[in-house]
């Protein structure tokens, strides 16, 4: 079975990618186990409580990333160098979670994955 690898590396709420990367792993998870999220660059921000989306009348399905472990999604990973970055303590609690790799590691984890979609 091959391993896929979903990439976030846009902001939450700025456009649908984030949103959509979501549901297609949801949609995926029905078709297989081997699923690993990563969250780099921008994509870090997805992770991050107490967004507030309505306030820019956007949806709020940030909260949705926490029924992933319901469909047995449980490799996570988010970029403690892009998190640094962008001012995020990376070691502040996340909406779920997710094992904090540098940039370097991140690279050796995505590499053994067969295929690799990035939203």
């Amino acid at each position: 079975m091959k391993k896929i690898a979903f990439v976030f590396t846009q902001s939450p709420h700025g456009s649908s990618a984030g949103r959509e990367g979501l549901d297609a792993v949801l949609a995926t998870s029905a078709l297989t186990e081997n699923i690993g999220l990563f969250f780099l660059s921008d994509g870090v921000f997805q992770l991050l409580p107490n967004q507030q989306p309505d306030q820019i009348l956007s949806r709020n399905y940030i909260a949705t990333f926490g029924v992933l472990a319901l469909y047995d999604i449980d490799q996570c990973f988010i970029c403690r160098d892009a998190m640094m970055a962008r001012g995020i303590d990376p070691d502040m609690p996340l909406v779920i979670d997710a094992v904090r790799l540098d940039s370097q590691q991140m690279r050796e984890h995505l590499a053994g994955y067969d295929v690799v979609l990035t939203f």
